[in-house]
């Protein structure tokens, strides 16, 4: 861990800002600090942070969202339990029990309710419940508790950010912040290296919930070419070896209809060149990043996909590598360079 103690320190500061889709303030807050090390930064009508500067080459657009997933308060039960919805792609088979904070007028802890097995039906003791049939207790009457919660309040998975062996971590909201640190340190790279391109950035709002975020972003960047760095799928038990990547083994690059092949083929050339480890991923439709709808913004979009390999997605203990990071930010910054001309 040595070896990434910055880039693991900065991943951290990321994932500790919370910014459920629709309410990233204080993820914004946190990366325009951030991206302002490198570029004038603005903040658009939704909610994306951007950046832009000018140099050679064509104008490339780089891309990771900033939001996470999480739960937004529906009602106030008369017993004073909080109903909630998804906010997002929440998983609910991991929600009973779970421990979160309620954004409310103040961060309040709370606990999904979970029926103990000696009380579950037997049809139900194996099935995790639709999410309108579970709730959060806060302890407190729905007296007190109208006094610190509004209906439309966020919610958050609770979880800390763990080093694991060898350059694992284990954290909340990952996706997408992987991506984010992964831009961040392409840019380090780049200004180590003395490149002068041509290039905006923006860490994009409501990826989890439709891509927003992207599509008005990029419509307002006009840039030629676009990369996002989301994150995908990682091996585990029980996963198909066609769907995941291995943690560790570099950066997925994307192949589908909706990505422009030549700029994936390029990635995968300067890969091999620069003895970048790198992984495919093929997809055969859309690729449920923001590349769907970067791709069809304005005049339409050149854009590429990397992913940062990801296990135990949309969860609160995210698990990834830092070499990934790494080699993802590397390859980026060898593309920039490249289309640039070299270096300054």
């Amino acid at each position: 861990m040595k070896k990434y103690a910055q880039l693991s320190t900065m991943l951290e500061a990321l994932c500790s800002a919370k910014g459920v889709s629709g309410a990233e303030n204080e993820a914004a807050v946190a990366v325009s600090e951030m991206l302002g090390r490198f570029m004038p930064v603005k903040t658009d009508a939704l909610g994306s942070v951007t950046g832009r500067k000018e140099g050679k080459g064509p104008h490339i657009l780089l891309d990771a969202h900033l939001d996470q997933i999480g739960l937004i308060v529906t009602a106030i039960d008369d017993s004073g339990f909080l109903k909630f919805a998804k906010c997002g792609g929440a998983d609910r088979r991991v929600l009973a029990a779970a421990e979160v904070t309620v954004h409310g007028r103040e961060n309040i802890f709370g606990v999904v309710t979970s029926t103990p097995p000696h009380l579950a039906k037997p049809d139900d003791a194996t099935k995790a419940l639709p999410f309108d049939e579970m709730a959060i207790d806060i302890g407190m009457k729905k007296e007190e508790a109208e006094k610190l919660v509004s209906l439309g309040d966020r919610v958050t998975f609770n979880g800390k950010y763990l080093p694991l062996l060898g350059n694992r971590v284990s954290s909340p909201s990952i996706d997408d912040r992987a991506g984010v640190a992964a831009v961040l340190r392409c840019l380090e790279i780049l200004e180590e290296k003395g490149v002068d391109c041509n290039l905006s950035v923006m860490f994009s709002v409501q990826e989890e919930t439709g891509g927003s975020g992207a599509q008005t972003s990029a419509f307002t960047a006009k840039a030629d070419e676009a990369i996002a760095v989301d994150v995908s799928f990682a091996s585990a038990p029980s996963v198909s070896s066609e769907k995941y990547a291995s943690l560790g083994k570099g950066t997925m690059i994307g192949f589908a209809p909706s990505l422009d092949y030549k700029m994936s083929r390029t990635l995968e050339s300067i890969a091999k060149r620069e003895n970048i480890p790198y992984q495919p991923e093929v997809m055969g439709g859309k690729t449920g990043t923001n590349c769907d709808e970067i791709q069809v913004s304005g005049r339409g979009v050149r854009t590429a996909l990397l992913s940062v390999p990801l296990r135990n997605m949309h969860t609160a203990c995210e698990v990834c590598d830092l070499d990934d990071i790494e080699n993802t930010a590397r390859l980026m910054a060898e593309y920039i360079t490249e289309r640039s001309g070299g270096n300054a």
